[in-house]
């Protein structure tokens, strides 16, 4: 008798250990499928499953660098903190996916966002993201050792697709949030009459304009005209969907389901001014210039051959930025002087 309710016991226990096992596999399965992604093993054909992607903000690198510049971590971070409820992507092309080949010790940027609950940082890889689009033969034929901007062009078509494939926002590492952002189609408008590529919504993937774009970056494609496949190209595309050619007098609306935003909301400042940035502000001309602005590009192109940095103590904007929206890469920022 002892010996049957001993094996009911050893059986109860087993049920019980089983229960909790499957409910422990469930539960993260469904809460934190991203978060494994950022821990994939280093596998050059792994594939980042559909299922379990959900639209959210997106960032890239498409070097292989992995050493974050603090605008860049300023960057991910703002968006991250002013959109708590979102998910924040950062696809890096020399990422392997395991973050664990990296020391924390000379890649303290990666880890840092790591550790923040919504940011989820993966492998970018174009021949995957480019596959089944009209990007695919592009990528195959192009020599990246000819192209003058190729990291930029490549960085063009990569934002194209992931809006394509998975839906939500993309920034340039060179906006940094100062609001939280409202999923919407959307581009805009900044000061030379096109509108930049560096900040784009569209909340559901497959949208047509995407396709389009695709189609004219093919049909159209010059690697030495400056923006040919950014601002260019989304103009381009634009005054077709449109029907227009005078863009400038439709920002502010909708057109055809994607709205036209006034320079305001992401290029306040035009990038014959970048300078500024750097220099002291009074917190009254901030308030103003900014009051209607959701994330500001800083130009940080205009930015590579003086070096410009963020100084602690300066009193600039951009330090001012920092202060208020990235404190993590603020005071990483200020570790290194």
């Amino acid at each position: 008798m002892l010996s049957l309710h001993k094996g009911c016991l050893v059986v109860l226990v087993l049920v019980i250990c089983s229960t909790l096992y499957m409910y422990y596999r469930y539960y993260w399965s469904v809460n934190d499928d991203m978060l494994k992604l950022s821990r994939v093993t280093d596998k050059p054909d792994a594939v980042i499953p559909n299922k379990v992607f959900k639209a959210g903000i997106m960032f890239l690198e498409s070097t292989d660098n992995l050493k974050l510049m603090p605008l860049a971590m300023c960057s991910v971070e703002s968006a991250a903190r002013l959109n708590p409820d979102k998910q924040i992507y950062y696809f890096m092309k020399g990422f392997s996916g395991n973050l664990s080949q990296y020391p924390e010790t000379e890649y303290r940027g990666i880890h840092l966002l790591s550790k923040m609950k919504n940011i989820v940082i993966l492998p970018l890889k174009p021949i995957e993201l480019f596959k089944d689009t009209p990007l695919e033969s592009w990528y195959q034929k192009v020599n990246p050792e000819r192209e003058k901007y190729w990291a930029h062009v490549l960085a063009d078509g990569c934002r194209l697709a992931l809006l394509w494939k998975y839906g939500g926002i993309y920034l340039d590492t060179d906006i940094i949030s100062l609001r939280s952002l409202l999923f919407d189609n959307f581009t805009c408008l900044e000061s030379t009459g096109y509108y930049n590529n560096a900040a784009l919504g569209f909340h559901q993937k497959n949208h047509d304009f995407i396709w389009n774009c695709f189609n004219d970056f093919v049909a159209n494609y010059d690697g030495d005209l400056w923006g040919q496949q950014g601002p260019r190209l989304i103009t381009r595309v634009l005054k077709r969907w449109c029907n227009t050619d005078d863009l400038i007098a439709a920002a502010g609306s909708t057109c055809n389901g994607i709205s036209l935003l006034n320079l305001s909301r992401f290029y306040p400042v035009p990038y014959s001014s970048w300078e500024k940035f750097y220099a002291p502000w009074k917190k009254e001309d901030i308030e103003h210039t900014f009051s209607a602005t959701y994330g500001v590009h800083i130009w940080n192109f205009m930015n590579s051959d003086k070096k410009r940095k963020v100084v602690a103590g300066s009193g600039s904007l951009i330090e001012y930025f920092f202060r208020m929206h990235c404190p993590t890469a603020n005071k990483l920022n200020s570790l290194k002087k």
